[in-house]
């Protein structure tokens, strides 16, 4: 058998949370698998008599998942909701939604004698994920899964769902914890960033303007993803087409139009996120266009009219409070977001409020184009 060594801990502890799931056959290989940096992926190889299977098999990450019981529980309870859906809609569950393999226990996920967690979904093959876009179509194919994936969760029990990560999109408190980092300033920086304060700060108006709709309820709490990146969509390599929505431990009560903000934030900025060349960061009015597409055929008409009028300010939103955590990361000294050079928060930071400038800028064009493509699908 061919074993990979984990690097947070001895093999048996692989071995001993293999042995705790209902697989069939022997292990004939396990390895490293997957480029993510939170929980620790393994590709795992099952053989029986008759052939082989794949899986993959995840420890999770309890610095940053506190409750791994209940972050299973809300994958449990979206897979198996969704698992219904695809196949009233005809589709086939085994390859559009994530399978979890129960434990021998009956649980969704395993506690070894460590103390570590684990969880092993069934591999999905022939499909891929991509870090960048190559063309297009993979944007509109991103976007169309993640508004699909917002269809098929219309009715799920929000109410049940837990949050894996209190306040992790709610902006006012984002600006709060910016706020005492200004004032406390533990490394003495804030002087150096003047304008990018000044920055947040002539935006405040703009900050719980989302929140305050979901919170008086004139906006649905939907069950939203999170981390709406195009390497979250796994595409059919035959076709090409979206298949399945991946990595789903920041699903959470939410509002889809932050979900939506986030795609745009990260998938129709003409620059890096770290880009130092601000001239090189602008909204491709393009790109903004393809993934509304996408994403609005995928939703079918399941948004409410003020959602659709408000996924320009998602937009801006995400990108203005992902800018606001740069700067408070580099204020508080880089403890949070990875880095691999000197001042890459703070080129971060300027990059996301460059986006948030030119969005300004494009804003009427922003709330045209998606009033022109919301009118198409009706």
């Amino acid at each position: 058998m061919n074993f990979t060594e984990l690097a947070v801990g001895p093999c048996r502890q692989i071995q001993e949370a293999i042995q705790a799931f209902l697989l069939p056959g022997t292990v004939s290989e396990c390895c490293r698998y997957g480029n993510g940096h939170i929980n620790d992926t393994f590709c795992l190889t099952m053989d029986t008599e008759n052939n082989r299977q794949r899986f993959i098999l995840q420890r999770i990450n309890t610095h940053v998942f506190q409750d791994p019981k209940g972050l299973m529980r809300n994958i449990s309870g979206v897979t198996q909701f969704l698992r219904r859906e695809i196949l009233a809609k005809g589709g086939d569950p085994d390859r559009e939604t994530l399978t979890l393999i129960p434990a021998k226990s009956g649980d969704c996920c395993y506690c070894d004698s460590a103390g570590f967690w684990w969880r092993i979904y069934r591999f999905i093959e022939d499909a891929s994920t991509y870090d960048v876009v190559r063309r297009p179509e993979d944007f509109y194919q991103s976007a169309r899964a993640f508004g699909h994936f917002q269809r098929l969760l219309a009715g799920y029990p929000v109410a049940e769902l837990m949050e894996t990560i209190p306040d992790f999109h709610n902006t006012p408190v984002r600006f709060q914890t910016f706020l005492q980092a200004v004032q406390k300033d533990p490394c003495g920086r804030a002087g150096q960033v003047q304008e990018e304060i000044r920055f947040v700060l002539e935006r405040e108006c703009d900050i719980p303007v989302i929140m305050d709709l979901l919170n008086n309820g004139r906006m649905p709490r939907r069950v939203t993803h999170n981390d709406t990146k195009l390497n979250n969509i796994m595409l059919d390599d035959a076709t090409g087409k979206a298949l399945c929505v991946i990595d789903l431990d920041t699903i959470m009560p939410g509002a889809s139009v932050f979900d939506y903000g986030d795609s745009i934030r990260f998938g129709a900025n003409t620059g890096e996120e770290d880009e130092q060349d601000l001239s090189k960061v602008s909204l491709s009015l393009e790109l903004f266009k393809t993934y509304t597409k996408g994403f609005l055929d995928g939703c079918e008409g399941s948004l409410t009219d003020l959602e659709l009028t408000m996924l320009p300010m998602g937009a801006k939103l995400m990108t203005l409070e992902c800018g606001m955590r740069f700067l408070t990361d580099y204020l508080q000294g880089d403890t949070y977001f990875r880095t691999h050079r000197e001042g890459q928060n703070l080129d971060r930071c300027r990059s996301q409020f460059a986006l948030v400038a030119d969005m300004e800028k494009k804003w009427d064009q922003m709330h045209q184009m998606v009033a022109d493509i919301a009118a198409a699908f009706h």
